[in-house]
């Protein structure tokens, strides 16, 4: 077992991939396993998973810095991508970042019978771009190489009426930058929020429109009353683009998220980007500000997996990614492996 930040996680030495894969709290990971015996031994009632549920989604706009009415739940970032890209007007123009992850962009480009245009450009062009586009869709870190994109230069190019969408997967939980401006901030939870995979959170302004497309009963106003028939009487708030959870996840995000909201943000930063940097000084590289490492030798994949390093590639380069319970340890023997 590891301590970090006050908490335990059994996470082996080596373990550079939570950009694939995080690794739960081990108070997470319990509250998991205990929900599958209660599911195993016929325990479990559907009714009380509602309170794990409105937990993890309290923890998500704490995080973000949102109230939680705006809020809505999904089972992947491409599925809640996919209700605003589903609402924009025929020939909305969308920009997007060259070599972006397929859940941001493809649920727009899904949209191009009905005329909506979507337009790639290097990251580093986005924000100077973004005030010709309706809509621009961007994660704040490349899941590839770690790159972030410029907020400020977003922030700006909303102030003047471009909507702005951001994928948060690869940077909420260690990155200390404000996204609470942005007209919607999705995430998935089992990377660096360090919850099981199969849910997802979206916090959208009620200005940007979004289809409930698909609405059941988990998106009503009363969910454990208006389970049949019509009339449709959905929430008033971004609950009504709910669908209906993965109870056994959320259990696990209900116990990693609050948590994760309750740490000192600037702490986390500054810890896992300095692993990060740490790392790159090794290798010769410059600071990159960012807690993703993209390293673009033929030989590293296999030179850190015969070390015991887990990492990952991505690109066609090997990636590593440094989170709150990695420690020096594990950049050193990084570092030996590709060194050797």
């Amino acid at each position: 077992m590891r301590e970090a930040f006050g908490a335990e996680f059994d996470v082996p030495d080596g373990y550079l991939n939570t950009a694939s894969i995080g690794i739960p709290p081990a108070a997470a990971g319990a509250a998991v396993a205990e929900a599958i015996t209660a599911w195993r031994t016929g325990a479990g009632r559907a009714g009380e998973y509602d309170e794990p549920v409105a937990r993890a989604r309290q923890g998500f706009a704490d995080l973000v810095g949102v109230d939680v009415a705006r809020v809505a739940i999904g089972p992947a970032v491409s599925a809640l991508v996919g209700l605003v890209a589903t609402a924009l007007p025929p020939g909305a123009r969308v920009l997007v970042a060259a070599g972006e992850f397929t859940s941001v962009t493809w649920p727009f480009a899904a949209q191009a019978e009905r005329g909506v245009e979507v337009t790639e450009v290097e990251l580093a062009e986005v924000g100077r771009r973004a005030g010709e586009f309706d809509l621009v869709a961007v994660s704040v870190v490349q899941s590839a190489d770690g790159r972030v994109v410029d907020l400020d230069d977003l922030r700006a190019a909303r102030a003047g009426g471009t909507r702005v969408l951001l994928d948060a997967t690869q940077s909420l939980g260690w990155l200390d930058a404000d996204v609470s401006w942005a007209d919607a901030v999705v995430a998935a939870g089992y990377k660096w929020l360090l919850s099981p995979r199969g849910v997802a959170w979206m916090a959208i302004r009620p200005e940007l429109s979004a289809v409930p497309a698909a609405a059941g009963w988990y998106a009503s106003a009363d969910r454990w009353t208006d389970v049949y028939g019509l009339p449709m009487t959905l929430a008033p708030d971004a609950r009504a683009l709910d669908t209906s959870p993965a109870w056994y996840c959320h259990v696990g995000a209900a116990a990693a998220l609050p948590w994760l909201a309750g740490l000192d943000r600037a702490a986390v930063h500054a810890h896992c980007v300095g692993l990060a940097d740490a790392f790159r000084a090794g290798l010769g590289m410059a600071p990159g500000g960012s807690a993703i490492v993209s390293v673009p030798r033929p030989d590293a994949a296999r030179r850190l997996a015969e070390a015991g390093v887990v990492s990952a590639t991505r690109a066609g380069a090997a990636r590593v990614s440094f989170h709150l319970y990695n420690t020096e340890a594990d950049v050193e023997r990084a570092l030996a492996a590709l060194r050797a």
